[in-house]
């Protein structure tokens, strides 16, 4: 047995695989929910070019600044009273 096989696991994977497989879906689930709210608000002046650009072009910054910077103008929601 070598200094490498003593301690390891083969079927666990390193704290930093698992750390970084994290970041990789996180990034994912945020960048498809931003790409589903700009598509929402493609016919409004929100749902412009650039933002499509720059949530896809700026890794986990760009999906964030999207959607911190869209909570401000969210389009009321339509209630039936009656």
């Amino acid at each position: 047995m070598t200094d490498h096989d003593e301690g390891t696991s083969v079927f666990l994977p390193a704290a930093y695989d698992v750390a970084w497989s994290l970041v990789v879906l996180g990034h994912a689930v945020l960048l498809l929910i931003a790409l589903v709210q700009w598509f929402r608000a493609r016919g409004t002046p929100a749902g412009g070019v650039l933002d499509v650009l720059v949530i896809v072009l700026v890794p986990l910054i760009g999906p964030a600044a999207y959607l911190i910077g869209r909570r401000g103008t969210a389009r009321p929601a339509s209630h039936d009273v009656g």
